[in-house]
């Protein structure tokens, strides 16, 4: 199996942030899963993957060739694939994946985990997506994607997809328990 970790190419402000992607990148190793993920060595992203490399674990990195090029890969991988661009990158890691967690980042961590989510809502993938909420980092996003259900914007069966949890346990259990569900995509005006 193979697990597609989207994170921060910082470490954020807390220590409990590297924290979560340490224990992640352990937890995947110890459970004899392989990691994926963007193949640099800076901020939660290097960290998850040492974490996994120093529990025994494969860890397969996929990063442009400009981040290459910018020395932002790391060396030690079990596999580094260079792509050309953000898009094959983003493509070459869904491919190779059985499951998507994010940990916290930023703007390119929202953007992967929301566009492989969208591909799990049009069944394009039956993959779990999930958000490891350490410290709490998601609560406002989860509060609104709670509002965009009620107000309408997205049936209960998508929200319910995206998979939440705090810590690393519960986290796994969630991933590896996932069963998609099977609902048409667009509602009928009666649902609205």
């Amino acid at each position: 199996m193979r697990i597609c970790v989207f994170c921060g190419s910082s470490s954020g402000n807390q220590s409990l942030y590297l924290d979560a992607a340490q224990q992640l990148g352990t937890t995947l190793a110890k459970a004899g899963i392989t990691l994926v993920y963007g193949g640099a060595q800076v901020g939660l992203m290097g960290a998850v993957a040492d974490a996994a490399i120093a529990a025994g674990g494969e860890v397969i990195g996929v990063i442009p060739r400009h981040l290459v090029e910018r020395e932002l890969a790391h060396t030690g991988l079990t596999e580094l694939r260079e792509v050309g661009s953000m898009h094959e990158r983003k493509a070459m890691m869904a491919d190779l994946s059985d499951g998507f967690i994010a940990l916290p980042g930023g703007v390119g961590t929202f953007e992967e985990l929301f566009e492989v989510w969208t591909w799990a809502q049009l069944g394009h993938h039956q993959k779990p997506c999930a958000l490891f909420n350490a410290g709490g980092y998601y609560d406002k996003l989860i509060a609104f994607l709670d509002h965009a259900m009620n107000e309408g914007f997205m049936k209960q069966a998508y929200r319910e997809m995206l998979i939440v949890a705090p810590d690393v346990e519960s986290l796994m259990a969630k991933v590896e328990a996932y069963e998609a569900p099977k609902v048409a995509k667009w509602m009928d005006k009666e649902e609205r």
